[in-house]
């Protein structure tokens, strides 16, 4: 299993970005892949989820109206497209799954968002 996201850096208040979650060694349509994120001091905390159906998602209340989740199972990626990004959405951005009970996590990209 693994994970390699990309698609970060850095943006404006108000800009956009569209962070990718590459996935290999097993089926995106078979699992739940979530998106956490982690500031500088403080704890991994929940972004987005999308199910492996991908029939339902669902947003912490931080992100909800400017993020949206989606995936390409033909490309077994799954996305985080963040719009109205404000100074506190700084951190570095994990895509993750369960599999059987472990977590897999990838190496995480940077997104910094300041004037």
């Amino acid at each position: 299993v693994q994970l390699v996201e990309s698609g970060g850096g850095l943006v404006q208040p108000g800009g956009s970005l569209r962070l990718s979650c590459a996935a290999s060694g097993f089926t995106l349509s078979s699992y739940v892949m979530r998106w956490f994120r982690q500031a500088p001091g403080k704890e991994r905390r929940f972004v987005a989820l999308i199910t492996s159906d991908g029939g339902s998602t669902n947003y912490a209340d931080s992100v909800k109206g400017r993020f949206t989740i989606s995936r390409d199972i033909a490309k077994n990626t799954v996305y985080l497209q963040m719009n109205s990004l404000k100074p506190e959405d700084t951190a570095v951005y994990y895509c993750n799954v369960a599999i059987a009970g472990p977590d897999y996590w990838g190496q995480g990209t940077q997104v910094t968002v300041s004037s």
